[in-house]
């Protein structure tokens, strides 16, 4: 059977089969990349590189319901999710291409002691890797290509086994937007054949989205061949509150986080609820009568913000995860059972700080919650993770809420706001949440030749 296959986590049922690459294919690929390169990456102006960007975010707009409906049934997210997941790739497509000749214009340097000029000038560097994951199957891909292309860097793009059916429609968008044959290329290939992609001297760098594990094995692969990487890994982000002048808010806030959006799978979604003492009841009481109310259903339904998780076997290894917890001390305040892929709201208290278990990271809709009795327990508490891709502050006074943002180890902060990312922000984490970042303009750095131009006019 092949290992790329659409399964409807709703009701387990697998839809379609794509037959994986054969080597021959992979290689073929390759060559179709580095050639398109080597010529259209190379020959083409910023203006026509702007214009095909502009172009794909014109398809994703004209594909919107047919692209959301993919992904609906691929890895069961909400069909208004999906709607809103293919807006923000619209979004991101048509920002790059407004500011492809700012961010790709001459950076002037200024010399100390020499006469003469000198400038930056970036530029491609070759043919690309992405390695993405389910749980956003447009805009992960989006915040990589879009700069890259922009660029004139190339794209090999190996997409997650539960995907393919998303895979061959972006493929198809550019295709249809007017790219050269190897400017995009999807792949359906094995862990052993992304090794051998990247050992290849043509291509230049990798960039993975996905498990901890997952960037550690590419990226020891990468460094082995000494090529540049990215990696978005998991996360641990904690939802500090210290002090509201509107509970109900707040509230709503940390059900956003968390429960609201992608049945809890978000790298970046709150995982740890952190406290205050004098907030720590009357949230409590207002977030679990809020989850109480919320009943995972049909993700094909308009009004549906709960639905499955991404698979039987996710829901099965959150379940295990979940007992492990317990074992080790935790209590089920609220939910914790299962139908299928449906997974009831659940949060846990009476966290010990030694139950490791409990300090996954839970990749589903799950709220661990904990109470400080200070705003140090809190930013030590919230640093107590191996990971540090993002962080939500939540205070009536600013400063302690800069000085907090300040001290958490994270490479994202959201002070006293939800919904801080857009493709102007870079996105990326510290610690074992990975490295580098995408979007905005750091994005268009990570794969860019910063070339020096010196000259003695």
């Amino acid at each position: 059977m092949s290992k790329y296959a659409v399964t409807d986590p709703s009701t387990g049922e697998t839809i379609k089969a794509f037959a994986t690459f054969t080597d021959a294919e992979v290689t073929a690929a390759v060559d179709r990349a580095d050639a398109a390169y080597r010529g259209w990456g190379r020959v083409s102006s910023i203006a026509e590189r702007s214009a095909l960007l502009g172009r794909v975010a014109e398809l994703y707009r004209e594909r919107r319901e047919e692209l959301a409906r993919i992904v609906v049934r691929e890895m069961g997210k909400p069909i208004t999710s999906a709607l809103g997941e293919v807006d923000v790739c619209v979004d991101i497509f048509e920002y790059y291409a407004a500011h492809a000749e700012q961010f790709l214009a001459d950076e002037p340097l200024e010399l100390l002691a020499t006469p003469g000029k000198a400038v930056i000038r970036r530029s491609a560097v070759g043919a690309l890797l992405g390695v993405m994951p389910w749980n956003y199957p447009y805009y992960q891909v989006a915040r990589f290509a879009a700069p890259n292309l922009m660029l004139g860097n190339t794209i090999l793009l190996k997409h997650a086994s539960q995907c393919p059916e998303s895979a061959a429609a972006i493929a198809q968008v550019f295709t249809d937007a007017g790219y050269p044959e190897g400017a995009y290329e999807m792949l359906y290939a094995t862990s052993s054949q992304i090794e051998t992609v990247i050992a290849d001297p043509r291509v230049q760098g990798v960039s993975v989205t996905g498990s901890e594990a997952a960037g550690a094995a590419v990226a020891q692969a990468a460094g082995r061949h000494l090529k540049k990487a990215v990696l978005e890994l998991g996360g641990s982000d904690p939802f500090i509150v210290l002090s509201t002048d509107d509970l109900d808010a707040t509230v709503e806030y940390a059900l956003w986080a968390r429960f609201y959006e992608n049945a809890g799978q978000v790298c970046c979604g709150a995982k740890r609820y952190i406290l205050a003492d004098e907030i720590y009841e009357p949230f409590m009481e207002k977030f679990t009568a809020a989850l109480k109310e919320l009943r995972p259903s049909d993700p094909t339904r308009s009004e549906t913000l709960l639905g499955p998780v991404s698979s039987v076997a996710a829901a099965e290894g959150l379940s295990d995860q979940l007992q492990r917890a317990v074992d080790g001390g935790a209590t089920v305040a609220l939910g914790g059972g299962r139908q299928g892929a449906f997974f009831e709201p659940t949060v846990l208290v009476d966290i010990d700080p030694a139950n490791e278990p409990a300090r996954e990271e839970f990749f589903g809709p799950f709220a661990h919650v904990y109470r400080v009795a200070s705003e140090a327990e809190a930013i030590e508490l919230a640093n107590d993770t191996p990971y540090g891709l993002g962080a939500y502050v939540f205070s009536t006074d600013h400063e302690q809420a800069m000085r907090v943002a300040d001290r958490i180890d994270a490479g994202m902060v959201s002070v006293n706001v939800l919904g801080g990312e857009g493709p102007e922000l870079p996105f990326g984490g510290v610690k074992r949440s990975g490295f580098g970042r995408e979007l905005g303009r750091f994005g268009v750095d990570e794969f860019a030749n910063r070339k020096l131009i010196r000259t003695c006019e």
